[in-house]
Parts: structure tokens; sequence; C-alpha cells
């Protein structure tokens, strides 16, 4: 199954499984992350795979910025990834679970870990990428508007 495959099936899953309050972190986003990481990745030797994957799912549990448990988002979304996988998409490779895994956990500021992995590096910067410009902007709107500032 070829990457394009692997996208249509994520976005399908999100669309039918996913509803976040928060348009900070919506498919769209998770559409502009994966758009960003495929710039970065040119010239790497990146799995894409794992990068795809975790750009569609680093943000499926996610916290507001105000919540006590916001450090621990990054980790609870890499969990309930690794869920979804082994449910909704039982052959995805095995192989690739812990570095997905790996890279959602990683991916956030708040969570305090380090990217150990070049995948990892590439979720982490086109997702932080995605906090600049007008779409960046717009979504600390939303996001500091769901907290009631």
């Amino acid at each position: 199954m070829n990457l394009n495959d692997w996208q249509r099936r994520f976005d399908q899953w999100i669309s039918q499984h996913f509803n976040h309050g928060d348009a900070a972190h919506d498919v769209s986003h998770f559409r502009r992350v994966w758009k960003t990481a495929q710039t970065l990745m040119q010239g790497q030797q990146a799995d894409a795979l794992v990068v795809l994957t975790a750009c569609y799912f680093h943000d499926i549990v996610s916290f507001a910025k105000n919540h006590p448990q916001r450090h621990q988002s990054s980790v609870m979304a890499a969990e309930k990834t690794a869920a979804i996988l082994a449910s909704d998409f039982p052959d995805f490779p095995q192989n690739g679970v812990a570095a997905v895994r790996h890279a959602i956990e990683a991916h956030s500021f708040s969570a305090g870990i380090a990217p150990q992995t070049l995948e990892a590096k590439i979720v982490q910067d086109a997702d932080r990428l995605g906090t600049l410009g007008g779409v960046g902007l717009a979504g600390g709107i939303c996001g500091f508007g769901s907290m009631g500032t």
C-alpha cells in the first residue's frame, strides 16, 4: 500500500471518529502538518509512513493550554494512536508502531520529550512551523478562545 492509500484511510478514519472541539487541532491541521513534513523530508532518509501516521494522529488527544494534564497530551495521544492502529489498521506495519509513538510523544513542547529519531524531529518541526503565519495565529486565537481568555 502506498502513502496516498494510507493518507486516504487516515482521512476517512478521522472524518468518522474524530470530533475535537478545538478548531486549531482539526483534520485541516493534520493535513497541513503532513504537507510541511513532506517538504522537510525531501533529501532525508526518513520513514514516510511513520511521519504520515504521526502527523495525522499527533493531536488525537490534545488538552487546552491551561488544562492540568496538558503536559501529558502527547503521551496519551501516542497510546491512543497505538490502540487505533491495532484495532482499526491491523495491516499497519508493526515494526513502525514504536517509531510513530515516539514521534507523537516528542512533538509536544509541553511534554519535554526530546526527539531521538529523524521522523520525530520532522514531525516536531512540521507541527511547530504550523504555528507561524496567519493559520498559526488563527489557531492560537482559537486555542486561547477555548480557554475563555
